[in-house]
């Protein structure tokens, strides 16, 4: 059932090893490629936006169904592409599909599992973004861009075969009738003062997220090692491994720790990552100690995707699938979720304008403040609530 979590990663993280042979092949210029890399998440928007309704509707294993016949689409897009358009094309078809997968999933998945271990199970579905990310990196240092774009069709595949032997959702079953007919007001029905909190919650929650830069990081792993005059492919790959081992520490801590104090952990840490890497940048703009440049900027990396995956990448969709009851959750979930993606595709696109202005540093610290203000929600909701 973590196959789709593999597939979004595996998207998200495709243009980061893709970068310089589509740019070479297709003659796309640093903007092309930027409107490529983030086309992605407006395609995801879309996808947002009736993920909630599709799986209300038809079910959680329709949804993923309908999700992965868009994903196989956009793969045979982007490896018969003959020119920009049919790569962007592509990029936005598997956009929408993971729009709908990155709800579903962690629905679905608390859905099914006890309550003493929905956590756990929930946070492996961060813990395979993070295989699909490092298999991807891996993959794509060793074949071309068109192959792994191939390569890429093969877990849709096997993720649509595998939906006829799997359960559907046994709460969504039971409330069928329900969900349906209090899901008819929609999004407007969420403004009410009794679902306030939950609503401010899993969306600041996924403001904050977002604008803490991963995908900044994530899109653009490769040129950020260049940028610093480290080796992209041993920073990558590094950067893969980090991160499977510190979502594999969260998956393991969840249920023990509880979600908050996680969250607190993972928040100071992604601020210190984010600080020495804006300061390593910060030296190269200033011609100063060229000798720590490289190795601030790989330890700063290393340090904030390997503290965010701990907890900032994963807690918050696990909170957003257990916080709305059965009668909003679809119209709430398809509402967080599209915050989420707004907010990629804004770091996304942005951050490549930083890189091409060399403010990587100014990118970083700006970040870092982010981060920090989402630490100060973190407190603000603790408080309110006294969760612990």
């Amino acid at each position: 059932m973590e196959l789709p979590s593999i597939i979004v990663e595996a998207w998200v993280g495709y243009s980061s090893p893709s970068e310089s042979g589509i740019e070479d092949d297709l003659g796309l210029t640093s903007v092309e490629y930027s409107i490529f890399g983030s086309i992605l998440t407006i395609g995801a928007m879309l996808g947002a936006v009736f993920s909630g309704k599709i799986s209300d509707f038809i079910g959680r294993r329709g949804a993923m169904g309908v999700s992965e016949i868009l994903c196989i689409l956009g793969w045979l897009a982007i490896v018969f592409a003959k020119d920009v358009w049919w790569l962007d094309l592509g990029r936005f078809l598997v956009g929408c599909g993971i729009g709908v997968l990155s709800y579903v999933v962690p629905v679905y998945i608390a859905e099914i599992t006890p309550k003493n271990v929905r956590g756990t199970f929930t946070s492996l579905n961060q813990l395979m973004i993070g295989c699909g990310k490092a298999l991807t990196f891996l993959i794509g240092s060793l074949v071309n861009w068109r192959t792994l774009a191939l390569i890429g069709i093969i877990p849709c595949i096997v993720h649509v075969l595998g939906l006829f032997f799997i359960p559907e959702s046994p709460r969504w079953l039971e409330y069928t009738e329900k969900v349906r007919l209090n899901s008819e007001d929609g999004v407007l029905y969420l403004f009410q003062e009794k679902y306030a909190y939950s609503i401010i919650v899993a969306v600041g929650l996924m403001v904050f997220q977002e604008f803490g830069g991963l995908n900044g990081f994530a899109f653009y792993t490769s040129a950020i090692f260049e940028s610093a005059g480290f080796s992209s492919k041993i920073g990558t790959i590094s950067a893969a491994v980090v991160q499977i081992l510190m979502t594999t520490l969260g998956v393991l801590l969840i249920d023990k720790c509880g979600r908050w104090p996680l969250l607190m952990i993972s928040v100071t840490g992604a601020c210190l990552g984010c600080v020495l890497t804006g300061f390593a940048f910060l030296l190269q703009d200033l011609q100063s100690g060229k000798e720590l440049i490289s190795i601030l900027a790989l330890i700063g990396v290393l340090v904030y995707l390997g503290f965010f995956e701990l907890g900032m990448g994963g807690i918050p969709w696990v909170i957003m699938s257990e916080i709305f009851p059965i009668n909003i959750k679809g119209s709430a979930g398809s509402l967080v979720t599209l915050v989420s993606w707004i907010g990629s595709w804004v770091v996304s696109y942005t951050f490549t304008i930083y890189l091409i202005g060399a403010q990587q540093g100014h990118s970083s610290y700006l970040q870092s403040y982010v981060v920090w203000e989402f630490y100060s929600l973190l407190s603000w909701c603790q408080r309110l609530r006294g969760v612990r």
